[in-house]
């Protein structure tokens, strides 16, 4: 009777995915001695059919091999159950998901601040404060800082960033255009396709990178 009652509580079922593997979804799900109905069709952990037999038999089958009995369709008629090790199944399944989690890339937002009166040196700085972050595969958003007379002529703030995306504009995208919000303009820009596809092809190349995650960064 151990292994009938090693899973009692967990709420899920099993639902195939692509490739013929079986995923976990939190829904209804019977394990062991938590199925009651009178008879099920069986497969066994390969998912080979086993036929229709009766419950206690099934369980019978399960207990003798040192497995479980997990109904994976509840809704059939009769219900399937697979004959499987359902603890060794779930932590398989969890690290996999981990892997998957470990694999994604960071996506962060990083911030490049300007004043509408940047004298050509310190444009070129910014400039290539935004392509480092562009070539690292992260957003850039650009920021005109305007104070006191200066937002009377918001145009200059346009053209410090029309100036900033046309020297980009190889290797970014503007996502969304300038735009005069209080004090501050401005724009944000994004690695185009090609870039970013190989910015993540160098991140794969230098290890994983984590789960996916934006936060802000400013180069002032």
């Amino acid at each position: 009777m151990g292994r009938r009652a090693a899973y009692r509580s967990p709420l899920i079922f099993f639902r195939r995915a692509a490739g013929g593997v079986f995923q976990i979804s939190r829904d209804s799900l019977r394990i062991n001695d938590e199925i009651r109905i009178r008879e099920v069709r069986v497969t066994n952990a390969n998912g080979e059919q086993l036929g229709v037999m009766l419950t206690r038999d099934a369980l019978k089958l399960a207990e003798e091999k040192h497995l479980d009995l997990v109904e994976v369709a509840p809704k059939a008629r009769p219900p399937v159950c697979r004959i499987m090790d359902f603890g060794k199944y779930r932590y398989e399944q969890q690290k996999r998901e981990k892997e998957v989690r470990k694999k994604q890339k960071i996506i962060t937002i990083k911030e490049v601040k300007l004043r509408p009166n940047i004298e050509q040196h310190d444009f070129e700085v910014k400039l290539k404060a935004a392509q480092r972050f562009i070539e690292e595969g992260n957003k850039v958003k650009v920021t005109i800082m305007f104070r006191g007379r200066e937002l009377s002529h918001p145009e200059l703030g346009s053209e410090i960033l029309d100036k900033l995306a046309k020297a980009l504009e190889e290797v970014v995208q503007v996502e969304r255009a300038a735009k005069l919000e209080g004090k501050n303009m401005t724009m944000i820009l994004s690695p185009k396709a090609q870039k970013a596809q190989k910015t993540k092809k160098q991140s794969t190349k230098g290890g994983d990178t984590g789960a996916q995650n934006q936060n802000t960064q400013s180069d002032s």
